[in-house]
């Protein structure tokens, strides 16, 4: 038999009682050492105001799941995460409820921040990629530029740690000068890029 889906409507009228336990509520704020005591109806008042809050944040996940490409009925935690990012009056809950990340963005992280603290320089390709990176697996992952490899070869003229370099343009450009003397004929030199 198939499982019981429908939406459960909040009430519309005024009953005097939460959905949320109350004690449980009264709990919660008798442990928070600002506060010496906490009346009857501000607990109740704390619990509406939470009750309200779930709504509003259960509403904007469900709108998000109806958004996707294929639409669904359940809400999942991508769907939440996905409010908290969208909407800026939900923007308190993003170290809550974080965007998800895949396995794979986390080691590469982990491994940058390691080679940092090691004191290691990273070399980054001009699209923004990490270059010749040291894979957990003690490999190292090679990339192509220009298409050449690019291990001890130069490329348009310019060794890897010339096109590579932290430094300022002015520098890269004072290279290209000193190529252009040293070049016979009509003085064209190769640009990088």
């Amino acid at each position: 038999m198939p499982y019981n889906t429908t939406a459960i409507p909040p009430r519309k009228e005024v009953t005097g009682q939460t959905q949320l336990p109350l004690t449980r509520v009264k709990k919660i704020i008798a442990v928070d050492p600002d506060i010496a005591v906490c009346s009857n109806n501000a607990a109740f008042v704390i619990t509406l105001a939470t009750e309200l809050f779930i709504q509003h944040f259960v509403t904007e996940g469900q709108n998000m799941a109806k958004m996707e490409r294929k639409p669904r009925r359940n809400i999942q935690y991508k769907d939440l995460a996905n409010a908290v990012s969208h909407h800026d009056n939900l923007e308190f809950l993003e170290d809550v409820i974080p965007k998800t990340t895949t396995y794979k963005q986390v080691k590469n992280q982990a491994a940058a921040t390691r080679a940092k603290l090691k004191g290691e320089k990273t070399a980054e390709a001009p699209d923004g990629r990490e270059d010749d990176v040291e894979q957990p697996n003690g490999k190292k992952q090679k990339s192509i530029m220009n298409g050449t490899g690019t291990g001890s070869s130069s490329t348009n003229g310019f060794s890897r740690a010339q096109v590579l370099s932290d430094e300022d343009p002015s520098s890269q450009l004072e290279l290209e000068m000193r190529q252009a003397q040293r070049a016979p004929g009509d003085g064209d030199v190769d640009m990088t890029g």
